[in-house]
């Protein structure tokens, strides 16, 4: 077997990890250290909202209508990434949620089952799938509107396993809330595709700065309440790793069951590769705007912690197993 030279793309996504782990790290930090209070605190939480708009907005405009009509005929892949993200994830993640709450306060193990019912991602999971040679256009679709069904599913969810929603609302009222905040300007943004398209192709490295900036501005104002609310002293540091072991677990059972079931159902090798980097992550960027609106503050930085630690185990395990998909002496449509 010949090893294939590292290419540009996972160089530069393996270097992102590294930093946006680190900032994500420091974020957290400077929250325990200088939480922000009172009007500077309602100061954050209007320009959270608008970077949470900014963002949904420009996940809009990325997003080519080309792209989804090619990714519409692989139904059978959507079919089964969709059962994967909201059928096989919330199973396990109850699963997860009653085994963990023999050694994790309420708050996390209420976090590990938060995460298993949210969208999956839409950049890494297109990113992975172009570096292991799998079918792109299936996974943009694909990814895609795993995010826009989430704005529905996700909160209904919430509500019918966990038992909360929209800060102890109804169902519906997180679901519009969701909607006004997140729906509201992917569809405006989709929509001026056509005039801000050219833009935001010829700026990736802005947009992908905005993207990440505005998800630190939410975990710094989410932290910020918790830590307030005592967060660190609820959480002892030896129950994070203990967290962070059940995340690897639970992500090595879904990576297993996602190719095996690709397998057992005769995809190609293009299709699996969509449906494992599809059908296997949970997405930071929408999981903390939905968290923020379906909880209180004060427990929105307790519960997006498993999340955090899934989501870089994730990017961490997919950039690997990407890396042996593309080294493989295998045709792509094997």
């Amino acid at each position: 077997m010949t090893s294939l030279p590292r290419p540009p793309l996972f160089r530069r996504l393996t270097a992102s990890i590294d930093g946006y782990s680190m900032l994500l790290i420091a974020t957290v930090v400077v929250a325990t250290l200088l939480p922000c209070r009172g009007r500077v605190a309602e100061g954050f939480a209007l320009l959270t909202q608008a970077a949470i708009a900014l963002l949904f907005f420009l996940h809009g405009a990325k997003l080519s209508r080309a792209a989804i009509v090619a990714g519409l005929t692989a139904w059978r892949l959507h079919l089964v990434v969709f059962a994967a993200t909201f059928l096989m994830f919330p199973l396990l993640g109850l699963g997860v949620e009653w085994s963990s709450s023999w050694f994790l306060s309420p708050a996390l193990a209420q976090g590990l089952l938060f995460l298993t019912l949210l969208p999956s991602t839409v950049q890494s999971s297109i990113a992975f799938t172009a570096i292991a040679r799998g079918n792109v256009p299936a996974a943009v679709c694909s990814a895609s509107l795993s995010n826009i069904a989430g704005i529905f599913i996700t909160p209904v969810l919430v509500a019918l396993l966990m038992g909360v929603s929209a800060s102890g609302g109804d169902s519906l009222a997180a679901i519009e809330e969701i909607a006004l905040q997140l729906l509201l300007p992917f569809i405006v943004g989709h929509l001026a595709r056509p005039l801000v398209g050219g833009f935001i192709e010829r700026h990736k490295p802005l947009v992908s700065t905005v993207d990440r900036g505005s998800i630190l501005l939410v975990v710094y104002t989410a932290f910020s309440a918790a830590v307030i609310e005592g967060l660190w002293h609820r959480v002892p540091a030896w129950q994070l790793v203990l967290v962070t072991i059940v995340c690897c677990l639970l992500l090595a059972v879904v990576l297993f069951a996602t190719r095996t079931l690709a397998r057992r159902l005769g995809f190609s090798r293009a299709d699996e590769i969509a449906i494992v980097f599809c059908g296997s992550k949970k997405s930071l960027a929408s999981g903390v705007p939905m968290a923020g609106v379906l909880f209180p503050a004060a427990q929105v930085g307790a519960l997006i912690l498993p999340l955090m630690i899934f989501h870089q185990l994730q990017l961490l395990a997919c950039a690997v197993i990407a890396r042996r998909y593309a080294e493989a002496d295998l045709p792509a449509d094997a």
